[in-house]
Order: structure tokens, then sequence, then C-alpha cells
């Protein structure tokens, strides 16, 4: 894709693929989806998928399957137990990684409770970038505490720095000695992490996490969901692995780990989970789990036809051209919304184009969830399904006051060969009209609050009416317009 150049001097985004089977999607009327915002509490996660046009919730589950995937789902093996299916998953996850051992699980989730049972004890701490909603929820269900040592740059929402999901390293040190090993958990890195902007990790910053944890005997995990999109900032800008085959990357990554684990709703195109080892007596014990939560050792709550995928969708993920694309429509995105002064996370980075709702609503209190708002107001004005990735997704501290996220932002994710450069361009459109007219959105309130996740499934109102008075200004700048 970016050896391609026009005659025109422009710069497009040239997909590498044809599209061969379509959905066919429906574009309702701001008054409807006024409705339909309201029925779901302002919270964008309740929205029924006809209610949506362009859905960029997420990219978990939701990539498009290629050809060959397809094609992969009829050799599936439905036996209960020793499935051939399980043994060629097995031996793709072997050649990607270089590791021994794999238990299967039915998402990514699953693995982190796996490895929470296995590796947490009461009151012990791990350490980690930055957490993830689930990870951190289900470290915290088992007695445990999660502390974050991302880099400064890592929570600067505008910054130059290649890799901003880097561990600080000093800080690591620092804690382990502080600490003791006996207190940590484990140390966790999420390779493009999730909450602050998809920003990835380097292979400097993960040999030398490998070479302290390993220095303090404490184990160390890789959260690899998110892997395509960082091997390929992998590639693009640190200069010693420009010109090294992905797997080359892939395998040193199982080399420098004591666990990896995915959701390969993310990473793989396909739906299910993995955890990788080389250590027989992790195995073991990760093991004793996989049939008490998940199902037999070789489907582990997998569906076979998904695991045929899988297989498929991993060798394609050493594919340049493959993985390439999210990440390049995500720098179209932000570049069209940058040009008419919408603030977004920099550098841009992976799973999707991350909005500042910080200052695009600066006039909201961090209290009245932002970024919550922004995304309703998004799905308002364009039909198009954002997630909010601020306040609402933390949990309240336990004396029941407000953790403020560090970040107040709104994702725009970009699912894999999914959306048309058309598509992409509609959303920055309708973004930066509501930009134009930011100050009609106001904050948000609770009035059904879950005590665990409640981003998911928690409603919502306005502080103030403000959708009826958007959705007007709309109608009459857009006259008769879906």
């Amino acid at each position: 894709m970016g050896n391609v150049k026009f005659s025109s001097g422009e710069q497009i985004p040239l997909e590498m693929h044809k599209v061969r089977v379509v959905q066919k999607l429906n574009l309702l009327p701001v008054e409807q989806r006024q409705d339909a915002l309201y029925r779901a509490g302002f919270n964008t996660f309740l929205l029924k998928n006809n209610e949506v046009f362009l859905d960029m919730l997420t990219d978990s589950g939701v990539n498009a399957m290629s050809d060959n995937q397809l094609a992969a789902m009829m050799r599936a093996d439905d036996s209960y137990a020793g499935s051939e299916t399980f043994y060629r998953l097995e031996k793709q996850l072997q050649n990607v990684f270089g590791m021994l051992y794999f238990l299967p699980a039915h998402q990514g989730r699953a693995c982190e409770n796996i490895i929470a049972h296995t590796l947490v004890k009461q009151d012990q701490i791990t350490l980690m970038n930055f957490h993830f909603t689930t990870t951190k929820a289900l470290i915290t269900y088992m007695g445990g505490s999660v502390e974050e040592l991302v880099i400064d740059e890592g929570l600067k929402v505008s910054s130059d720095h290649p890799f901003k999901g880097n561990m600080n390293l000093e800080k690591l040190e620092a804690r382990i000695q502080e600490l003791t090993p006996e207190k940590i958990s484990f140390i966790r890195l999420e390779a493009g992490t999730n909450l602050i902007g998809g920003q990835p990790i380097s292979m400097e910053n993960i040999r030398a996490v490998s070479a302290i944890s390993r220095k303090h005997s404490i184990p160390f995990v890789l959260d690899a969901s998110l892997l395509s999109d960082n091997l390929y900032f992998i590639k693009v800008r640190e200069p010693e692995f420009r010109d090294k085959p992905l797997l080359e990357i892939t395998r040193e990554l199982g080399e420098l780990c004591d666990i990896i684990y995915f959701s390969a709703r993310k990473l793989g195109c396909a739906r299910g989970g993995a955890i990788l080892t080389n250590s027989p007596r992790l195995h073991e014990e990760m093991r004793a789990f996989i049939p008490l939560f998940e199902g037999f050792i070789t489907y582990g709550g997998m569906s076979v036809r998904e695991m045929e995928i899988l297989a498929v969708g991993l060798e394609e993920t050493l594919d340049m051209e493959v993985i390439e694309q999210t990440p390049i429509f995500i720098d179209e995105l932000a570049k069209e919304l940058e040009k008419n002064g919408v603030p977004v996370v920099t550098p841009h980075g992976g799973l999707g184009c991350h909005i500042n709702a910080s200052a695009f609503v600066d006039h909201i209190p961090q209290a009245e969830y932002p970024a919550g708002a922004l995304a309703a107001a998004i799905y308002l004005t364009s039909g198009v399904r954002a997630m909010e990735r601020g306040t609402l997704s933390e949990q309240r501290n336990p004396d029941g006051s407000e953790h403020l996220s560090e970040m107040e932002l709104v994702r725009l994710a970009i699912p894999k060969r999914v959306f048309t450069l058309s598509q992409i361009k509609y959303v920055a459109d309708r973004i930066s009209w509501l930009y134009q007219n930011r100050t009609m959105i106001q904050g948000l309130e609770f009035t059904e609050e879950p005590d665990v996740l409640r981003f998911f499934f928690g409603r919502l109102k306005e502080t103030t009416p403000w959708a009826d008075s958007l959705s007007r200004k709309f109608r009459d700048d857009f006259n008769d317009s879906l």
C-alpha cells in the first residue's frame, strides 16, 4: 500500500484487497437516532446494530475475514477430544511464536481469568504499562491490585514519541525494589495500549522489561491482542526491524515472554483466545482451569470453525500488506479531522482514531463524563457508534468517589478490511461539523450504575437537555440529509 504513488501527487490509501461479500447498512434520520439514543440511556454499547450506520465501537470480533479463512472453516474437525483442528492451530501458533504450549479459551478475558487465577494471590500487585478494563477487574476480583508504569509521554495526548505505550524502566526497577518480587504477581505489557490511544510498545522496551523480570524471577506476560498493529509500528518506526521479516519479530517475542495471550477476536480476525508458554510448570497450572472454565483441552470454549479461521488469520498476520491497512486508514481519518481543527491523539496509533474529548468538549467537567457525552453526540449527528475511553470506563474508588481517568478519549475503531475510504471521509465530515457546534454538547449522569464494568450496561441521562437542540441544529444545517 505504501509503495503505490498516484500521478496527481495525492496520497490516498489503496486497499490491497477486493470486496466479495457485502452487508447492507442502515442510516436512520437524525430524529430516529435521537430516539435510539434515549432508549440506550446515552450508552453506545446499548444501541441495537440496526440503529447504527458505521459501527466503530470496537475491532473485537468484527474484522473482515479473508477468502482463505472462510474456506478453512469447511475442513473443521468437530471431535470433542483430540480434534485435528486443534493440532493444526497449535502447529501454527508454534510456528508464529515459537512457544511450545498452547491453551485455548473462548476469548481474551477468559485468558486473563485463567492467568489471574494462576498467578494472582491476595494483596499482590501486578505491574503493567497500562491497564485494560477486564484485566484490572479480574486481578482485583482475585484480591490483587494494579499499578501502571507507562512512560510519561504515554499520558500526553499530543506527542511525537513513536512508542508511547512503553513501560518506564526506571520506575519498574524501583518498584520491584520497594515491593520485593514476592509481592508482585506478574509484570504485564500490553502491545498497543487500548485505553491511551492504541499506542505501541517497542521491541527495545520489551527486551528490557523481559531482562528485568528474569533478573527478579517475576513472570512476564504479554497481551498480544493488538499485536498486528504493533508489529506494523515496530516495522516502520524502529529502524532495526525495518527489513526483518515479521516472523522473526514474533519468534523473538516468544523467546522474551513467559506467557503470551491474546483475544482472537482481534489478533487473527476470528473469535476465541489463546494462552502460550514455554514453561511446563505454568502450562500445567493453567491447564487445570481450562476444563473448569472453558471446555475440554482441545477446544477450550472455541468453535472448531473459528479455530480453523484463526490458524489462517495468524498466517496472514505475517503479511505486511494485510496488517498495514488499519494503521494507514486510522492515519487518514486522523489527518482529515486535524485539517478541521479536531483534536486527536498523536502520534496516530493503532486500533482506531482517538479523539481528545477533554479538548473537544473542554466545557464539560470530567465528573460529567465528557468522552461519554461526545460519543453519544457523534452517534446522534452521524449514526456512527464510537466508544468512550475515559472516566466512564473506570471503576469507582473503594470509597465510592470517581476515579478520574488519565485521559478522556473517544475511540473510532477501524476493524480490519471493513470500511471504505468514502465512509472514512463521511465520519470525518460529520465529526468536523460537530466540532463547530461542540458547545451544544453537555454532560451526562448515571441513572443505572452497575458496580463492575459499568460502561458496558450502565444507563445515563443529560445533566441538562442538549440532545434535542443538537438534533434540531443538524436538521437546520443539513436539511433533508440523513
